[in-house]
């Protein structure tokens, strides 16, 4: 059956991608995929994980946590030096 059909640009281009690694014509992948798809209609996503929280301690003087990304900084900072410091 002939069909227009509209495709989202970034599936567009991985189809047409896949057809040019497979060496299959662009309709080709495009029926396998839906089939490949409808055969698998009842796939039951992974149970969600959690996570426990546990306390990290008391911060350090002088450190605000407000200014977590400059705290970040200076931790990566940290490791960077300490990693230079390690090739010398």
């Amino acid at each position: 059956m002939r069909t227009t059909l509209t495709l989202d640009d970034p599936l567009a281009k991985e189809l047409k991608k896949l057809a040019v690694e497979t060496g299959q014509p662009f309709k080709n992948v495009v029926n396998e995929t839906l089939r490949a798809g409808l055969r698998r209609p009842n796939v039951v996503p992974p149970r969600p994980y959690r996570l426990t929280p546990v306390a990290m301690g008391v911060p350090k003087p002088g450190v605000d946590l407000g200014k977590a990304l400059q705290l970040a900084d200076e931790l990566e900072d940290g490791a960077i030096g300490a990693k230079l410091e390690q090739r010398k």
